[in-house]
């Protein structure tokens, strides 16, 4: 494994969030992308194009806060506090990021299935059977 971040999710809260957390840990914003910016979804609903898709903050130089808006019917899954964040793997290899895949939504739920994604990386979202949820992924497409 090349890195675990935590992956949160807001209900539309992300920038509030963020810069509240850029004062606690005394860091940048390193990325922040709207629904509305992101070249694969041209026809973003426009309940979407204002809440970010993706934000990433660094903690330190190797742990990273990240987060997304959740946006009923573009996000994954239903928003309920206490599933408002993931456990984020990088994998090593494509074989690594299977293997865990497999074997964390084995009695769980895929919230989307491994592949490469419109984005770039190889990735793949789920919760295990503990509820759990979960995201791997490679640093770029397999």
């Amino acid at each position: 494994m090349q890195l675990v971040h935590v992956y949160l999710n807001f209900p539309g809260t992300t920038d509030e969030a963020f810069a509240h957390y850029q004062q606690v840990f005394g860091t940048k914003t390193l990325m922040r992308m709207t629904f509305g910016e992101v070249p694969w979804m041209p026809d973003a609903p426009e309940n979407a194009k204002d809440k970010i898709m993706h934000a990433q903050l660094p903690l330190t130089e190797t742990v990273h806060l990240m987060a997304s808006d959740f946006v009923p019917g573009v996000s994954p899954g239903t928003f309920v506090r206490g599933n408002d964040f993931h456990v984020s793997i990088v994998a090593n290899d494509k074989a690594e990021a299977d293997r865990l895949f497999e074997g964390l939504s084995r009695g769980g739920e895929v919230r989307m299935p491994i592949a490469n994604a419109p984005w770039g990386p190889y990735f793949g979202m789920c919760a295990d059977k503990f509820g759990v949820q979960w995201m791997v992924s490679l640093p770029t497409p397999a």
